[in-house]
């Protein structure tokens, strides 16, 4: 029979070698980056010099490609964005430093996608933050996460949370969620949407933010005879808290923080771990006013969030059948 010194002494091995494996990738990715950029130096600094033209790039990409047959990166096209990474953050030594800290891939997502630096400095220093992903970073930029961080958000959390959670717990939710993914324009029941998010429950999640692991739809909890549920319930690993979700298809009303107190006490008392932090609510509804929320809130001591969602920004189907396609109106332009 194995120990528990042995399994424990087995676990840390293991968590060292991950460390060890995850800080040679970023090290690997950072000389990678570096060396990206010095080659985008190089080219800009021969072509001024030498008058090069356009024609150098192909060439020196088919020579390195020659030389270095199994190395991928040095295509035309790479060799031109190391020239464009050159150009665009050689007057920006602060963000020199921090492009090697994400992978190549996500690089070019920002550099192709926005414009502003400082839009650009968000989204690198957000991707290192929360690891995100080529496919979640390109949803966010779309979503324009960068703007939900100048909005005040709706919730009581400095007044209901220690205040190292309550900044935590801050950056954790946003004051509106995009929900494009779904693809729907008009007006649908609380069920329906719950079904819809469901159904695209890795989009969801992705929207939500690094840390949200769901736990279950509908999550009963009773007292005594009765019987409640929580439409969707989730549990934040960094916060290592429960969070529940409310979802609502109109506009906020008062008596749905009354509503989310009473599941957030039921929370606390009957399935919150000992070791985990107070149980936070997020009441989701198509939109709210601010003065009626934070009456709504106050003297409430449970933590809770009244965040609005986008739906979507696509036309309707009506609209699409009698409007021209992007190709249809680029074409009339020509002709015009």
């Amino acid at each position: 029979m194995v120990s528990k010194e042995y399994v424990k002494f087995l676990n840390e091995i293991k968590s060292r070698i991950v460390t060890a494996r995850i800080q040679a990738i970023r090290l690997v990715n950072k000389k990678l980056i570096n060396l990206y950029f010095g080659i985008g130096k190089d080219i800009v600094e021969k072509q001024e010099r030498f008058g090069w033209g356009k024609g150098i790039v192909e060439r020196l990409s088919r020579d390195l490609q020659k030389e270095f047959s199994g190395a991928k990166g040095y295509s035309t096209q790479n060799l031109w964005y190391m020239r464009q990474f050159y150009l665009e953050y050689r007057n920006f030594p602060n963000l020199q430093q921090l492009v090697g800290e994400i992978p190549w891939g996500q690089n070019l997502i920002i550099l192709s996608r926005l414009k502003e630096i400082k839009e650009r400095e968000f989204y690198i220093r957000s991707t290192i933050k929360f690891g995100w992903s080529r496919d979640v970073l390109i949803h966010q930029v779309e979503s324009e996460a960068h703007k939900q961080v100048k909005l005040e958000k709706i919730h009581n959390f400095p007044k209901a949370l220690p205040a190292h959670l309550a900044e935590q717990a801050d950056l954790a939710v946003k004051d509106t969620y995009a929900l494009d993914f779904l693809d729907i324009a008009k007006p649908i029941l609380e069920r329906e949407l719950e079904r819809k998010l469901l159904a695209k429950l890795k989009d969801f999640i992705a929207e939500l933010g690094l840390g949200f692991c769901f736990i279950e739809n509908q999550y009963p909890i009773k007292l005594e005879d009765k019987e409640y549920y929580i439409d969707l319930l989730f549990f934040h690993r960094n916060l290592r808290c429960l969070v529940a979700f409310d979802l609502k298809i109109g506009e906020f009303k008062a008596e749905y923080a009354g509503k989310m107190n009473f599941y957030l006490n039921l929370l606390d008392d009957f399935v919150r771990l000992p070791a985990e932090n107070p149980s936070i609510g997020i009441i989701l509804c198509k939109d709210r006013d601010r003065l009626e929320v934070e009456y709504a809130l106050h003297g409430i001591k449970k933590p809770i969030d009244v965040s609005k969602y986008r739906l979507t920004k696509k036309l309707p189907k009506k609209l699409t059948k009698v409007l021209p396609t992007m190709e249809e109106f680029k074409k009339g332009l020509k002709e015009w």
